[in-house]
């Protein structure tokens, strides 16, 4: 209950901190991505003191022995570029140009019930589905090759 209890808190502190920032408004961040035109850069400031927070936090944090609400820390340890993470980075930033919104700050303005962000979790889930069905078609795929079928059992 406590892993819950911990996701909603950073979950809502979270979700406070992106409607404040004014990332739950897609105009605001669709201005901020306009470098050639009326480029808004207030959400520099917010992206600036996200990772001014971050970097002093993670050093503190991660000299524990173990999260206060978990048994270990979960740190990725890959550092290398794969072509689904160059895709999907891809795809992230296109949805987030078009849409004004990323994942967080979608769902964060859910509440407001508008047209726009209720479209656009819509969509994003959509998306979430179909890739899962992808990955699930492709790894059945691939077991069917690599799976060897049984041959003729020994003559006796």
């Amino acid at each position: 209950m406590k892993g819950v209890a911990s996701a909603f808190a950073a979950g809502f502190v979270f979700a406070i901190g992106l409607a404040v920032g004014g990332m739950t408004q897609p105009s605001k961040v669709v201005d901020f991505l306009d470098f050639f035109g009326d480029w808004d850069p207030s959400l520099a400031f917010v992206m600036g003191g996200a990772v001014v927070v971050h970097a002093l936090l993670y050093r503190v944090v991660t000299r524990r022995k173990s999260p206060l609400f978990d048994e270990t820390f979960h740190i990725p340890r890959r550092r290398d570029f794969t072509p689904q993470l160059v895709f999907g980075s891809a795809m992230f930033g296109i949805g987030w140009g078009l849409g004004g919104f990323c994942p967080g700050p979608g769902i964060a303005a859910l509440p407001s019930l508008g047209s726009e962000a209720i479209a656009f979790v819509v969509s994003m889930t959509a998306g979430m589905l179909v890739y899962e069905g992808y990955t699930r078609l492709r790894a059945a795929r691939t077991r069917a090759v690599t799976t060897p079928t049984p041959g003729p059992g020994p003559t006796p």
